[in-house]
């Protein structure tokens, strides 16, 4: 999903292929239907007491209609190997782990403790993605950077494009403490309301 969101991104280009076609940018309304359609399908996940651990837009499938599917296959394409830092050997997981820290809440990153409410801080940073369309979360930044900024509480900031709303339920998914964080069915019924707003009622950054 991540190259399908780049390539629909502002800087889209003119594509050819023996006829000539350009590559729409994806709509905010689009955006939010992809957004609703993850949460949906880790509100199914959480249902069966089922914990992603690597939830990201690059292990979700986007098909025809802009069908979602959540899968995990990110480590299969060495593509997005950087998405994914060498951590030090654990007592809990023992060996070196490769882990999504971009993706992760401070409790995995320091304690390697994943939880539906782990799965809750990588959708917030999955709508990130959407919203930035495809960037690397905290790509400016290295590994090592990234676990120092998580940890100390900065959070990622709000994209150009993305509505005020939208960033606020990322807020809510970023909470330091597990508990405070807002509930999977929360954040689906809240991206299926946005879905069904006029976009003129949604405040995007300038």
């Amino acid at each position: 999903m991540v190259s399908g969101c780049r390539s629909h991104g502002p800087d889209a280009v003119l594509m050819a292929d023996g006829q000539h076609s350009i590559l729409v940018e994806l709509t905010q309304s689009q955006m939010l239907h992809i957004a609703q359609q993850i949460a949906a399908g880790m509100v199914y996940l959480a249902s069966q007491h089922f914990v992603h651990r690597d939830l990201a837009t690059r292990n979700c499938l986007v098909g025809e209609n802009l069908l979602v599917k959540i899968g995990d296959f990110g480590m299969s394409r060495d593509v997005y190997s950087t998405d994914y830092y060498r951590a030090a050997p654990s007592p809990q997981v023992g060996g070196h782990t490769m882990l999504p820290i971009r993706w992760m809440p401070p409790e995995s990153i320091m304690y390697r403790r994943f939880t539906t409410e782990s799965d809750v801080w990588s959708l917030g940073v999955v709508l990130w993605e959407i919203f930035t369309y495809g960037k690397q979360p905290w790509y400016q930044l290295s590994n090592n950077e990234v676990i120092e900024c998580i940890t100390q509480g900065r959070v990622l900031q709000r994209p150009r494009t993305c509505p005020k709303e939208v960033y606020d339920l990322m807020l809510g998914c970023w909470q330091r403490e597990p508990y405070m964080r807002l509930n999977i069915k929360e954040i689906h019924s809240m991206l299926q309301s946005l879905a069904k707003a006029s976009p003129v009622y949604l405040d995007i950054l300038g």
